[in-house]
């Protein structure tokens, strides 16, 4: 989301959700005068917390009420306002040195309460479970590793009628997937010649199987597609797509795959207090944990620093509606250069997202080396 926001109004909404994170009450100009050494008086405090409310980044739950932050203010203090060139204007020195800390701390509280060498897997991911719960505050999330041996035996593309096409991938244990998928072709393409076509889909799916024949079904999810011959560019996407959807699918979970901790702490807080959304969340994390899965196991953006991306979804960005009042933050821990599960912490929008964050990411590293430990 791109708004620019002055360096006032970033220090106001950076306060705003701050001190709303803390007492989740609706925050006003004069506590955080007293609270934060804004440098301005209340006055001046209100007029920037009305423009940050017609931004749609605040906003009153009464009109007699302070402010709190929305789904979009939220996702600017994520993604501007906690970030390291940030603090140090807008942070306090011991909010700033709590948040670098933080990642050290979860790693030492990991080693010391898991001894990953005495320990069979599920065990291990049982404990990191309840201490990543234990340290976010949050419901807690771990993905049951994804450890399929299954490899690709055979790929074929098939032309259906004009602009659809069919991917067909046989495993080693003969097991038939398919995928139909629409290329979108331009006019022109409309009117080339059916067997040009489909000779020239022959072509391409012989050079994948000489390229991809025996590699597992878990890596070619994750393939570098750009090094797909220039010959082939207009297929890279489409086959990057439907090979992606293919393994999901064939790896969906049964109702076990996902270790849940933390639901009771996290339910006590008030923005649970209706037994209806309760009940809904209950539900989807006890009998839906397929569509749970797929959320937080999916494709990840490219790496940062050579680490696996962090990813946070906040209220309405979460595409199932049990959690679109809540915060969903999630990173996948590793095989080597494979993703084979995901680590996540589940909790209101309200949430201390730099504790959140850190604990997500040093839990997702942890299991990562742990994880090459085990031979599944």
């Amino acid at each position: 989301m791109e708004v620019q926001l002055t360096n006032r109004q970033q220090h106001i909404l950076w306060a705003t959700v701050r001190h709303y994170i803390a007492t989740a009450e609706p925050v006003g100009s004069k506590a955080l005068v007293e609270e934060y050494d804004l440098g301005v008086s209340s006055a001046t405090i209100r007029n920037v917390m009305g423009v940050l409310e017609k931004s749609g980044l605040l906003y009153q739950p009464h009109a007699s009420a302070g402010r709190v932050p929305s789904d979009s203010g939220y996702r600017i203090y994520v993604d501007q306002l906690i970030t390291p060139s940030l603090r140090s204007r807008s942070m306090s020195q011991t909010d700033a040195t709590r948040t670098e800390t933080l990642g050290r701390e979860v790693e030492v509280a990991l080693q010391k309460q898991l001894q990953w060498q005495d320990r069979s897997l599920e065990t291990l991911l049982q404990g990191a479970a309840q201490i990543l719960a234990t340290l976010s505050g949050c419901i807690s999330l771990i993905t049951i590793p994804q450890t399929t041996t299954a490899l690709l035996r055979h790929l074929q593309l098939v032309q259906i009628e004009a602009g659809q096409i069919m991917l067909i991938v046989v495993t080693d244990g003969y097991e038939t997937h398919s995928k139909l998928m629409d290329l979108s072709p331009t006019p022109e393409e409309t009117q080339r010649d059916s067997e040009v076509i489909d000779r020239e889909l022959q072509i391409v799916s012989n050079f994948l199987n000489s390229h991809l024949r025996g590699r597992s079904l878990l890596e070619l999810a994750y393939l570098n597609w750009s090094e797909l011959d220039q010959e082939f560019q207009r297929y890279g996407e489409f086959l990057k797509n439907s090979v992606a959807e293919l393994t999901r699918r064939t790896l969906a979970p049964t109702a076990t795959q996902i270790m849940v901790r933390g639901v009771s702490e996290v339910l006590r807080q008030p923005e649970f207090a209706q037994l209806q959304q309760v009940q809904t969340i209950i539900h989807l994390l006890e009998e839906e944990q397929d569509q749970l899965w797929r959320l937080i196991f999916e494709e990840p953006e490219p790496e940062e620093g050579g680490k696996p991306k962090v990813t946070v979804r906040i209220g309405a960005e979460n595409p199932l509606e049990p959690i679109r009042t809540c915060t969903l933050i999630s990173s996948n821990y590793r095989r080597g250069s494979i993703p084979v599960g995901s680590v996540g912490v589940l909790g209101p929008t309200r949430l201390d997202y730099e504790s959140a964050i850190a604990v997500v990411a040093s839990a997702a590293d942890y299991l990562s080396e742990a994880f090459s430990y085990f031979n599944p």
